[in-house]
């Protein structure tokens, strides 16, 4: 499935579960190409289903918003439910039918103190932070927002997001020292007060079409700096996402479409090759 051109393999190991290795993960990546692998498990105290998350480098994800509406619209379909409730390294995580196509994700709430991100070293206001990348004097990016959405952004504020090679200076800053479990990395416009424009090098991933947990922190970003207010559209190389950080209850609300692209069966002798059990899931 896709949420956005956000390429997602959702693996059902309901009715066989075991764990996925990263080697196994990787493999996955080889034969069917895709950002976020959902991995679906048992559902426990009385949930839809308990998720893992895993990026294509064989790294585990803590969120991937896109990836939770592709899940939700493949259980809606088989339970006739409008909403759902998953467990995910995340926590809880509710989603709902929200319109034709479309599915709403609430993201919770956003964790914006230093040690919450994390970040390496402390800040007291982390609507912006020191960092910099480029030359002394001269940086090309600098002063980023730091958000965490169950996973670590850092959104870097500019005229205009196509204008910077995100695939160079991605992995430096997926990578820097101050994101000690790595971090997303978003570059971001506002053009307008109820619109942001962002491009994201995703951690574990790479340049992706659209990560629904960054245009969440993004959102988030820009309405503590007041660029924006709290119900925003957020705009990706793949396609617009509605943004509502709700003011009752401070949690994230974040609704776009999804797309079913096929079925198929991972090959055994492909996961054998990464030396790991195989997992034959469909």
């Amino acid at each position: 499935m896709n949420g956005l051109g956000n390429e997602i393999v959702i693996v059902d190991l309901r009715r066989a579960p075991s764990p996925i290795a990263a080697a196994e993960a990787r493999a996955a990546a080889r034969q069917e190409p895709y950002d976020q692998l959902m991995a679906l498990y048992p559902a426990r105290a009385g949930k839809d289903a308990s998720i893992r998350i895993y990026n294509n480098d064989g790294s585990e994800a803590g969120a991937c918003g896109n990836g939770m509406r592709c899940v939700a619209a493949l259980m809606s379909a088989e339970t006739g439910k409008a909403a759902l409730d998953f467990e995910t390294p995340a926590g809880l995580v509710s989603c709902w039918r929200a319109g034709e196509g479309l599915y709403t994700v609430d993201m919770g709430r956003p964790r914006l103190r230093w040690d919450e991100i994390p970040l390496e070293q402390e800040f007291a206001d982390t609507r912006t932070i020191e960092l910099e990348i480029g030359p002394r004097g001269a940086p090309v990016l600098h002063s980023p927002s730091v958000v965490s959405m169950g996973n670590p952004h850092a959104i870097f504020w500019v005229e205009d997001p196509t204008a910077y090679d995100l695939a160079k200076f991605g992995p430096l800053l997926e990578n820097h020292p101050m994101f000690p479990e790595r971090a997303n990395i978003t570059l971001a416009a506002t053009p307008t007060r109820d619109r942001i424009v962002i491009r994201t090098w995703e951690r574990g991933a790479g340049l992706t079409k659209a990560c629904g947990s960054a245009a969440c922190a993004a959102a988030v970003a820009a309405a503590r700096l007041r660029r924006t207010g709290r119900k925003v559209t957020v705009s990706l190389p793949g396609g617009d996402l509605a943004i509502e950080w709700r003011e009752s209850d401070d949690h994230v609300l974040m609704t776009g479409p999804v797309e079913y692209e096929h079925k198929g069966r991972f090959d055994a002798a492909l996961l054998a090759d990464a030396a790991v059990p195989s997992n034959p899931a469909a």
